[in-house]
C-alpha cells in the first residue's frame, strides 16, 4: 500500500495527486465549525491505516475560487472528486454520511484500479494512460483559470473606467474652449471700447458718459471672473477622477440671472435687430442651483437662439412654476428648428446637424447644457416653437422654503 500524504493546500502550492481515491475537505475560519472539522479530520486519520487515499484540506478564505468551482453553499464540505462521479458530503452529519458511503467508494476504487490494469496490459509499455479529468490537479487548474478570468475582468473594468475619465476630460476641455469664446468676446469689446475712447493727455474717456464707462468696466470685470472660474473648472477636472461636473448649489433667482445674461449679450442680438420677448413671472420661486453653471446653460441656449434667429426675428424666454418641486425655463427662436429625428441626438457630444457643417452651434454647448441640468437632477429637451423655430426647455429644483 502506498503511503498517504495528508496535507493542507496553500494558495501558491500546486496540487498533484496519484492516489486512486481523491478527497477535498473545505473548511472555513468560523469558531462554530472548528469542532466539527476536528472530528472529521480525526476520523479520516483513522482511515489512513487501512486505505490509500489523497486528502487535501482547503480553506475557502484562502482559495475562494476552488469553492466557487464546486459551487459550494456551505462549509465544512467533503468532496470525492475521483473516481467519478463526483460526490459532495455537507451538513452537520458528514461523518455519518462518510461511514455510509465509504464502502461504495472503495468498491468504485477497486473497479477503477482493475480497469487501469486491463488497459495497461493492452498498450505499449512506453505509453502512459493520461490522468482522469477530475483529478485534484485539474480542479486546481480550473480554479486558477477562474481566478485569472476574474482578474482580467477587473482589469478590463479599470481600463474602461480610465478611458471614460480620459474621454470625459477631453469633452470638458472642448466644452470649456467652446464656452470661453463668449466671455472673451464680451470682455474684449468692453476693453477695446474703453481704449478707443481714452485720452492719454487728459486722462478722460471721450464720447463716453460716466455711466457707460462704469458699465463697460463692470462688464470687463465680470467677464474676466467668468473666464477665471472656467479655467479653475478645467484644472479641477484635470486633477479629479469623477465623471460628473462639480456643482455648488445655492438659493438663486433664475429670472434675474436671465436678465443679467441678456444684458451681456445685448450687443449680439441688437446687431441683428432681434426682439427679445420675456415672460418671467415676478413670483417665480427661487431655485436650488449653481449660479455659474446655470449661467453657462443660459448663455449657450441664448447664443444658439441669437445665431439661428434671422435678422429682425424674435426670441422668446419664459419661466413657469411647473410643480411644487420644479421650475421650468424655456428659450425659443423662429429659426429653422430641429428636425424631429435629431431632437435627442443634438445633446450628444460633437453631434452636428447636416445643415450646420459649415457653421457653429447646436453641438458641444448643448452637450454641456445637458450635463449641467442633469447634475441638478433636472431635464432638458427641445420641441417645435409656436412660431416654427426651436423651443428649448429645462427644469431645475425649487429652493425648499
Amino acid at each position: 500500500m502506498l503511503k498517504h500524504d495528508y496535507m493542507q493546500v496553500s494558495q501558491d502550492q500546486p496540487i498533484y495527486s496519484e492516489a486512486p481515491l481523491q478527497l477535498l475537505l473545505f473548511i472555513d475560519g468560523r469558531p462554530k465549525s472548528r469542532q466539527q472539522v476536528q472530528r472529521i479530520r480525526a476520523y479520516l486519520k483513522e482511515l489512513q491505516a487501512e486505505y490509500n487515499f489523497e486528502l487535501q484540506i482547503i480553506d475557502v478564505g484562502q482559495q475562494p475560487y476552488l469553492a466557487e468551482h464546486f459551487k459550494l453553499v456551505a462549509t465544512p464540505a467533503l468532496i470525492k472528486i475521483h473516481p467519478e462521479p463526483r460526490q459532495v458530503l455537507a451538513g452537520s452529519n458528514i461523518i455519518a454520511q462518510l461511514k455510509n458511503w465509504w464502502p461504495r467508494w472503495q468498491t468504485a476504487v477497486d473497479a477503477y484500479l482493475k480497469l487501469q490494469e486491463d488497459l495497461q496490459g493492452r498498450i505499449d509499455d512506453n505509453s502512459r494512460i493520461s490522468s482522469p479529468k477530475s483529478t485534484i490537479r485539474s480542479v486546481a487548474v480550473s480554479a486558477e483559470l477562474m481566478r485569472l478570468s476574474d482578474e482580467i475582468f477587473r482589469l478590463k473594468q479599470e481600463k474602461d473606467k480610465l478611458q471614460e475619465q480620459l474621454q470625459f476630460k477631453d469633452r470638458v476641455i472642448a466644452m470649456l474652449a467652446h464656452d470661453l469664446r463668449n466671455p472673451l468676446t464680451a470682455a474684449a469689446i468692453a476693453i477695446e471700447t474703453l481704449q478707443s475712447n481714452y485720452n492719454i493727455e487728459t486722462g478722460n474717456f471721450q464720447r463716453l458718459k460716466p455711466t457707460m464707462t462704469a458699465h463697460l468696466l463692470k462688464q470687463a470685470r465680470n467677464q474676466t471672473k467668468t473666464i477665471d472660474r472656467m479655467i479653475a473648472d478645467l484644472l479641477q477636472v484635470g486633477r479629479g477622477n469623477d465623471t460628473e461636473l462639480p456643482i455648488l448649489p445655492q438659493k438663486m433667482e433664475l429670472g434675474q440671472l436671465c436678465f443679467d445674461v441678456l444684458e451681456e449679450l445685448r450687443d449680439r442680438y441688437t446687431a441683428k435687430s432681434q426682439k427679445m420677448e420675456t415672460d418671467i413671472p415676478q413670483d417665480l420661486p427661487y431655485v436650488y442651483a449653481d449660479q455659474e453653471r446655470i449661467r453657462q446653460v443660459l448663455v449657450n441656449l441664448l447664443d444658439n437662439a441669437i445665431k439661428y434667429t434671422p435678422e429682425g426675428g424674435k426670441i422668446s424666454i419664459a419661466g413657469l412654476h411647473r410643480t411644487t418641486q420644479k421650475v421650468q425655463f424655456s428659450i425659443g427662436d423662429n429659426g429653422p428648428g430641429i428636425p424631429l429625428e435629431n431632437r435627442d441626438r443634438i445633446f450628444e457630444n460633437h453631434f452636428r446637424l447636416q445643415r450646420d457643417e459649415k457653421t457653429e452651434g447646436y453641438g458641444i454647448g448643448l452637450c454641456l447644457c445637458q450635463r449641467i441640468v442633469r447634475a441638478h437632477y433636472g431635464q432638458i429637451w427641445v420641441d417645435t416653437a409656436p412660431n416654427g423655430g426651436a423651443w428649448f426647455h429645462f427644469t431645475l429644483p425649487v429652493y425648499p422654503s
